[in-house]
């Protein structure tokens, strides 16, 4: 069983400079797959706990879960997507530590509004007009990364 997340950027970014964002090091830079020049990925299990994938889209609509369970939606002309998926038993020790420290390097250099969503349902953390908000704060403490992201 996979554990998704999903960091929504809003606006036309370019790909290779998220991929140089998102990566801890060269060598763990999302690459072009396959024949679609707009989605790079990179299988980071190993080392991160996590598979990566970064790609762009217009016209989205983004919704989930907010924290008193009312429907949270978001539609941005253009955005990208960076994709982390987890396999369960990565998920605390490795991959959310991983991911968190990867979030918090693309929304330190990038200023554009942001959304983190678990599993296409649960909102975890919004950042619009520069005004970064984490939701379900349990789930922060929880996994020991409500210091990692700095407004």
């Amino acid at each position: 069983m996979a554990v998704e997340f999903r960091l929504t950027m809003a606006g036309d970014l370019p790909l290779e400079h998220v991929a140089d964002l998102v990566a801890a090091d060269t060598a763990e830079r999302p690459r072009p797959s396959g024949t679609n020049p707009r989605l790079l990925s990179a299988r980071l299990y190993e080392t991160r706990g996590y598979a990566l994938s970064v790609y762009s889209g217009n016209q989205g609509y983004f919704d989930a879960e907010d924290d008193n369970g009312a429907r949270w939606e978001w539609q941005p002309e253009t955005y990208v997507d960076i994709d982390f998926s987890m396999r369960a038993d990565d998920v605390v020790d490795k991959g959310i530590p991983n991911m968190m420290k990867a979030v918090a390097r693309v929304l330190a250099a990038r200023q554009e509004d942001a959304a983190l969503v678990q599993n296409g349902n649960w909102l975890l953390l919004t950042r619009v007009g520069g005004s970064l908000r984490r939701h379900r704060p349990t789930w922060w403490s929880y996994y020991g990364v409500e210091n990692l992201l700095t407004q």
